[in-house]
């Protein structure tokens, strides 16, 4: 098994969805049996770095490196306070010098380019054995369908790297075909070893490789062509695609990210019995033939009234599964005016959570060390800045509204009954705000966005079945 998609089959069945962060508190909560969910009493999450496209790998000796498009890298030892390895352009840091071309002579070749340093995009880095193994994808130009995804080695996750294999090209091929960018290996269930990818134009695709063997990391299929459609691409295209399987629902998951970068980014996922598909949201829409605003969306652009910027461009994830935990590493952009959006690639890592129904609520928060466990009712009682994505993707900033979590089990707003929740075993919670029922989990955070007296709160993710999500957070003094 390789040591970026091995991943831990112990106990993940404390995973939710819905969005909402609690009642600040001191100790953690009583509890009536099960593990108590654990908050972080501080976070220190240091020096922003930034990595666009961030692909997250797992050394042996515990090291976390993300490693992005335009060759930059960062790591991190706790996945909470990260180190800048490289920046966008500095390619020697991974090929030894400028001079990439001469490290991947077939994919240029293909794609004409005649520079030294070739712009790389979202590349994804494996180890089998005691080789690393970085895959990229390279571009005629900005904007073309014209692509190269390769592979080279090294014995050190930094390289440098050599040793080119073409894994698949859109250069050649006639007529309509995906885009050869955003590779990222996964393994199933069974030890299979796939590649999922693609991006605008013909959508998102997944390819068989070879698992062991000479051969390993290469197409195990090469007459299939591009492989298999899982998902769509439609209007302004899916891209950034990542699969991972869940022991405890039996399910695989596959995320992508959909709009501009500029304006309505937003991050989605569906779900599959099979690592080919089909793939299936919430409301039974199969990805292979979806339309816009399909796909549980799990983040868009959004901010809470408590807090001073608002947050753009979430997406373009991986995930990584480890000690029955899910993390997501995404980039981020800020929110820049009213609409306005700016350049940043800022890297983040948010726990993904899932609901009762098996369906996957991303952290309103970034991570801070915290276990999600047992709550009562009286730790959810307070009032919260809440966040309601749309399903949509055309939409911009989201801004919070306060609502009420009282002690009777209502949902109020400016005291006026809008709805229900409850509690249901150790920290799933039901929501129903005008009329609209979301599923979710109760998580300790580090609510990043106010900070008082360096303590923990309670948060809430949850999923609605028309594809829209619902966060919060808790209304705390600055």
């Amino acid at each position: 098994m390789n040591k970026k998609i091995a991943f831990s089959v112990a106990a993940l069945g404390l995973a939710l969805a819905l969005g909402l962060c609690g009642c600040v508190q001191d100790e953690p909560p009583e509890t009536t049996g099960g593990t108590a969910a654990k908050k972080p009493f501080s976070a220190d999450f240091g020096n922003e770095v930034s990595v666009h496209d961030p692909s997250i790998f797992k050394d042996d000796d515990g090291t976390y490196y993300a490693f992005g498009t335009h060759y930059a890298v960062a790591k991190s030892t706790d996945l909470i306070k990260w180190n800048q390895v490289a920046t966008d352009g500095q390619a020697e840091n991974l090929f030894g010098s400028k001079n990439v071309a001469a490290a991947m002579p077939e994919t240029c070749a293909i794609l004409g380019q005649t520079g030294d340093t070739p712009d790389i995009w979202a590349p994804d880095v494996v180890k089998h054995g005691d080789k690393y193994y970085y895959y990229y994808s390279v571009t005629a130009k900005f904007g073309s369908n014209k692509s190269v995804i390769g592979r080279v080695e090294a014995d050190n996750v930094l390289g440098p790297y050599s040793n080119n294999e073409v894994i698949v090209e859109s250069v050649t091929a006639p007529g309509s075909h995906p885009n050869a960018i955003d590779p990222e290996l996964f393994e199933d269930k069974d030890g299979g070893l796939w590649m999922v990818y693609g991006s605008f134009y013909a959508g998102i695709y997944v390819k068989e490789l070879y698992n062991d063997g000479e051969n390993y990391g290469l197409p195990k299929n090469p007459d299939e062509g591009f492989g298999t459609l899982v998902w769509k691409g439609v209007g302004s295209g899916v891209e950034g695609p990542f699969v991972f399987y869940n022991p405890d629902t039996d399910y695989y998951y596959l995320m992508t990210s959909d709009g501009s970068l500029s304006t309505d980014y937003n991050m989605r996922v569906a779900r599959s019995k099979s690592p080919a598909g089909p793939y299936t949201d919430i409301a039974g829409t199969e990805m292979s033939s979806a339309t816009k605003g399909t796909g549980n969306k799990l983040a868009g652009n959004y901010q809470f009234a408590s807090e001073g910027k608002g947050y753009a461009a979430l997406g373009h994830n991986s995930v990584l599964v480890e000690d029955g935990k899910y993390f997501v590493i995404h980039h981020t952009r800020y929110r820049e005016g009213v609409t306005g959006v700016s350049g940043n690639h800022n890297l983040n890592v948010r726990q993904l959570f899932f609901n009762e129904d098996g369906w996957p609520c991303l952290s309103p928060n970034r991570y801070a060390g915290e276990t999600i466990g047992t709550v009562k009712e009286k730790d959810i009682v307070g009032d919260y800045d809440v966040v309601l994505h749309t399903n949509k993707t055309e939409d911009t900033f989201v801004d919070s509204e306060v609502y009420s979590f009282t002690s009777d089990g209502k949902v109020t707003a400016e005291g006026t009954e809008v709805g229900t929740w409850e509690l249901k075993e150790a920290y799933y919670i039901t929501i129903t705000i005008d009329g609209n029922v979301y599923k979710g989990v109760v998580a300790p955070a580090w609510c990043s966005y106010v900070q008082k007296n360096n303590k923990g709160v309670f948060c809430i993710t949850a999923a609605l079945d028309d594809c829209s999500a619902l966060w919060a957070n808790p209304v705390v003094a600055k």
